[in-house]
Parts: structure tokens; C-alpha cells; sequence
């Protein structure tokens, strides 16, 4: 149990190392740009594609809601030096 928690630590880190490096902007021009093919699609007459698009601008926002998080994160968390 102890050696799943580790890689899922290491896992994690690896990942937030790479997530902060995206501006938080990019997440939310992703959704409304998300939103604009979904709506063009949508007047050309293609319903089921305009859905299937459409449904990518809440999990784009909840990335960028992630990516804010671990941003924040990592300014308040202090250094383990200064702790002790």
C-alpha cells in the first residue's frame, strides 16, 4: 500500500511540474474556442458533432480550474527548510 502511495506522489509531481507551466488563460480560450466550433458546427447542420465538441468546454474549464489550484499551491507552500 505504502510503494501505490509513492508512485502516486511521484505521479502527481510529475504531472503539477508540468501543468504549471501553462498560462490559466489558455484553458479558458480553449472552452470558448470549444464553444465557437461547437456553434458553427451547429449551423452547418452537423447536431451530433456540435454536441460531441460542445461537451469538451466544461472538463477544458475544470483543467483550468486544476491548473489554478496547483498555481496556488505552490505559492503558499513553504519550502521544508524554512519550516524547521
Amino acid at each position: 500500500m505504502e510503494n501505490s502511495e509513492k508512485n502516486e506522489d511521484m505521479l502527481t509531481k510529475a504531472i503539477e511540474k508540468q501543468t504549471v507551466k501553462v498560462p490559466s488563460d489558455t484553458f479558458l480560450f480553449a472552452a470558448f474556442g470549444a464553444i465557437a466550433i461547437s456553434l458553427t458546427l451547429k449551423i452547418m447542420g452537423r447536431r451530433h458533432d456540435a454536441l460531441f465538441v460542445g461537451q469538451w468546454a466544461a472538463p477544458i474549464l475544470l483543467f483550468g480550474i486544476y491548473n489554478k489550484l496547483v498555481k496556488q499551491e505552490k505559492k503558499t507552500k513553504k519550502p521544508s527548510s524554512e519550516i524547521a
